[in-house]
């Protein structure tokens, strides 16, 4: 991608040039003005990371998020684990080296062995020796339609979890706390599933044709339509999978001689889109606009390496809501130095979009923000609208340009007609398109249901990471033997949930994670807490030495950080 069609695509300069008698460097470009100024004096407190932002210029109400420190007994107790099953690892492979216990594992071929190898070391050695472990956590058969109870085919495994076989047998009524469904769409009675019944019959379930050549429906400039007034911006561009919406975008939007400022967090998505790009990469601190702003500022001081040319674009790559962490961007400070420093910001509102803010319009919408602040709006449909795909939404030129130029747009095929009415309708109740509250009704109960399991939780004692407001609650398990201990016991109680390990996250900060959906009833929520009580004493997870549920103050300046 070219410097003059990058500039055409998005509005301003990729770089902040001198202007108003501002002293510049030999490249022209501004040195010693900062956004955030480094505070004289901070006070640190026992939780890491936990904040409360309260700035009336900025932030409409206080911003809280918590990340509770690792007890040291825990921390050392997990290692110990890890250290353990290491050890056991690697004398079963050395059993199977010897022929003494039989090997699953793909390996490579002995006259193979001068090429290049296919695996890693590592993750091979922590697939076959520490994950295969629990394995029967992950890719259970669901048998129903997965809404806020589900219905699971019950599976064993008669070889340690390397091949699994269903016995027949089917659990009834489980309660669903895994899946993204935030709104309680993804349901088969109701408006949206009889609209997407009557488009089945009228254009079948599949185009076979990609939405440059034959696969361009009405139904899909209706869905773009309505998805840009939605968003609240003046095109979209829709695409048939989520994760090919940030993997093959991005290298359409920034190239050689451009740089990438990701959140240390970002989606695998994102990640690999900007390594196609071809992109140079720096990332910063997740959530933490001092590391953010030192990036820029270095950016724009230096240049380009060895030639110290100025930057073609500078992108800031962002998610709305972290699916590992449940935090929330903090979307008004990087706006402001997204401005201040003429940069561009690409938001990734997969989990936000639907489920943050009074009108369901992601965060944007949350923090009160004009669409117009963020250069590259992008979204799934695979959560809150219980359907598939994605959507990158901005400017007309933008749209125009992605059109003609991403492999996503001119390669995959149309999104199915069924899928994309089940968008259009469900869209429609959350706007409350023809008088409807049904969409505020279930915004109102998302928000109510997470409020309430996270306080809930909270005073249970368990490590809960995140912001007060995210649907995405991630609970502490830390210890690989309590990773497939704390599934396989919600399971028995009839409660699905998702628990996460290496390499989704930090290898000693494995997890259970909750995401709650406005489908589920007081009820449901209760037998789950009460679940996840019983099991949490059971397997001694309540590591929380927090006196009170309510948060306090992480990182706390003398004077205000913003200066805009």
């Amino acid at each position: 991608m070219t410097e003059s069609s990058a500039n055409k695509l998005l509005n301003g300069d990729s770089c902040h040039r001198t202007s108003n008698g501002k002293k510049s460097s030999k490249n022209g470009f501004v040195k010693n003005h900062c956004l955030f100024q480094q505070p004289q004096k901070y006070h640190r407190h026992r939780e890491r990371d936990q904040h409360v932002t309260h700035n009336s210029s900025l932030y409409e109400k206080p911003f809280a998020e918590s990340f509770e420190e690792t007890p040291l007994l825990v921390a050392v107790l997990t290692y110990m684990g890890y250290g353990i099953l290491t050890i056991f690892g690697y004398l079963r492979d050395f059993l199977r080296h010897w022929s003494i216990e039989k090997c699953h594992v793909a390996r490579e071929k002995e006259e193979q062995k001068d090429f290049v190898p296919l695996y890693q070391d590592f993750e091979n050695f922590y697939t076959r020796n520490l994950y295969m472990r629990i394995r029967d956590n992950w890719t259970r058969p669901v048998c129903s339609v997965p809404g806020a109870k589900m219905d699971l085919a019950e599976c064993v495994s008669h070889d340690y979890n390397w091949t699994f076989e269903q016995t027949g047998r089917v659990m009834k009524g489980v309660i669903n706390m895994g899946s993204y469904n935030y709104l309680g769409f993804a349901e088969n009675t109701g408006a949206c599933a009889d609209a997407a019944i009557e488009v089945t019959e009228k254009y079948g379930v599949g185009v076979a044709s990609s939405r440059c050549e034959m696969g361009n429906l009405d139904i899909h400039e209706e869905l773009e339509q309505l998805a840009a007034r939605f968003l609240g911006v003046e095109s979209s561009l829709t695409f048939g999978m989520g994760f090919a919406t940030n993997s093959m975008n991005i290298p359409a939007l920034t190239g050689k001689g451009c740089l990438i400022l990701s959140d240390e967090l970002n989606h695998a998505s994102l990640v690999l889109g900007a390594r196609l790009s071809g992109s140079t990469i720096r990332v910063f601190k997740h959530n933490n606009m001092q590391s953010l702003e030192k990036l820029l500022r270095d950016a724009i001081a230096h240049g380009q390496p060895r030639t110290h040319r100025p930057w073609k674009k500078i992108l800031i790559v962002v998610e709305g809501i972290y699916s590992m962490e449940g935090s929330i961007v903090r979307l008004p400070e990087v706006v402001a130095l997204k401005k201040r420093y003429k940069a561009y910001l690409y938001l990734d509102e997969a989990h936000s979009i639907g489920a943050l803010g009074p009108n369901g319009r992601g965060v944007v919408d949350y923090f009160g923000l004009d669409p117009k602040d963020v250069d590259i709006m992008m979204g799934t449909f695979t959560k809150s609208f219980g359907a598939a795909g994605g959507y990158i939404g901005g400017k007309k030129e933008l749209i125009a340009y992605l059109r003609c130029h991403s492999h996503s747009s001119l390669y995959a095929t149309s999104i199915s007609p069924p899928v994309a009415q089940q968008i259009i309708t469900s869209m429609k109740i959350i706007m409350g398109v023809g008088g409807t509250t049904l969409g505020a009704d279930r915004l109102r109960q998302l928000s109510e249901n997470t409020t309430y399991f996270r306080r809930k939780l909270r005073e249970m004692g368990f490590i809960i990471y995140g912001n007060d407001d995210s649907p995405v609650i991630p609970m502490m398990l830390y210890m690989p033997a309590k990773i497939g201990a704390f599934g396989r016991e919600m399971l028995k109680r009839n409660i699905g949930t998702v628990v996460v390990g290496f390499p989704a996250t930090p290898i000693i900060e494995s997890r259970a994670r909750f995401c709650v959906s406005a489908a589920h009833t007081r009820e449901m929520l209760d037998t789950a807490l009460e679940a996840t009580n019983e099991v949490g004493d059971l397997l001694q997870l309540k590591y929380s030495r927090r006196e009170q549920p309510l948060p306090s103050l992480g990182w706390m300046a003398e004077e205000s950080l913003l200066q805009d």
